[in-house]
């Protein structure tokens, strides 16, 4: 049992260093905040992009719970979906 996790864990790196090739995703830029009638926000550097509920913010929320650092990341990534367009101001 120890073995197939370790496997599994070893083949979840894998698939994440092949999404996220430039390493973006470590540097953390999605959070997310459970508000109490269990609706998600997910935020990207701060700032609000995307509002989860009902069935989508339970399925969000049961994904998130066994998910390390990294590939809690990647599943707010994928659940924002193409957000960025390329007109964002960077801060300074």
């Amino acid at each position: 049992m120890i073995l197939f996790i370790k496997l599994e864990k070893e083949r979840r790196n894998k698939k994440l260093s092949e999404v996220d090739k430039r390493n973006r995703l470590d540097e953390e830029p999605f959070s997310y905040n459970v508000s109490k009638d269990n609706k998600v926000f997910i935020y990207w550097c701060g700032k609000q992009v995307t509002i989860l509920k009902d069935k989508e913010s339970n399925k969000f929320l049961a994904r998130i719970n066994n998910a390390d650092l990294k590939e809690t990341q990647l599943i707010m990534a994928k659940v924002t979906g193409n957000f960025k367009h390329g007109n964002e101001k960077k801060k300074y």
